[in-house]
């Protein structure tokens, strides 16, 4: 019986997701008929998916817009975030300097920076872009600093009194440690990201995700909007999973404390 439960676990663990989206996607195409829904209010999942396969090049053409949109502020994030939180961790003025503006910038609603970035940087790339790096950077900055802020002084200490240097340290013992809460940082910057871009669409564009979901909801299009929807996302989604396939080949696989 017991052996049987442990063949059962990893089985369960594995495709419980896959479980539970098929059970809440088997509801909501049986329910909605049945409520007398029609599917200009709210379609059913098969009608959404036969949409998103009937419409794959347009959805395809604006995700592409979208997704250097969301790539390039993302890589912007990384670029600065993680040069400044090394500064934040190494300096303790530039640590009281700058985190009051980090933190009021990052209390301040992307939705209403969005007409003033279109209004100072034009109606092309560099809003959507600048809106996607603004949204996302403040995790990478916080996750990085919490990650070497983590590190054991005493280890810290031991590797020094080695003969170790600043920058051995770095390399060698702060940084791998770090790891795992910047990628944390990463993942949640990225799903952001989207966020960010998506929203500087709604406000200026021509291409892109945002732009074809309000172009549905002119059209009262309520199918392709929840295509559109999807889509977005599954860009998410695919770009999370990316970095945490990435996470899993360059750092160490530490046991959670369950």
């Amino acid at each position: 019986m017991s052996s049987k439960k442990k063949s059962r676990g990893p089985w369960l663990e594995r495709y419980s997701a896959l479980i539970l989206a098929t059970v809440l996607l088997g509801a909501w195409q049986i329910l909605v008929p049945l409520s007398g829904l029609s599917e200009f209010v709210l379609p059913t999942p098969l009608a959404i998916a036969t949409r998103i396969v009937n419409e794959l090049p347009l959805l395809a053409s604006h995700a592409y817009v979208t997704l250097f949109e969301v790539v390039a502020g993302f890589a912007m994030g990384v670029l600065i975030g993680i040069p400044l939180a090394l500064s934040i961790f190494y300096s303790r003025a530039f640590e009281r300097a700058i985190y009051p503006i980090l933190v009021a910038l990052q209390t301040v609603p992307k939705v209403a920076l969005a007409p003033l970035l279109v209004l100072y940087l034009g109606y092309g790339w560099a809003p959507k872009i600048t809106l996607a790096f603004l949204i996302s950077f403040f995790p990478i900055v916080i996750s990085t600093v919490v990650g070497l802020q983590s590190l054991d002084k005493n280890l810290v200490n031991l590797v020094r009194s080695m003969g170790a240097s600043e920058w051995q340290t770095f390399f060698k013992v702060r940084l791998p440690a770090a790891l795992p809460n910047i990628f944390g940082g990463f993942k949640v910057a990225v799903s952001l990201a989207v966020i960010g871009a998506v929203i500087g669409e709604y406000v200026a564009a021509e291409r892109g995700l945002g732009y074809l979901q309000l172009q549905a909801n002119s059209l009262f299009d309520t199918t392709l909007n929840f295509a559109t929807v999807v889509t977005i996302s599954g860009l998410g989604v695919m770009l999370y999973f990316i970095i945490d396939t990435i996470e899993s080949r360059v750092t160490y696989k530490r046991d959670a404390a369950k």
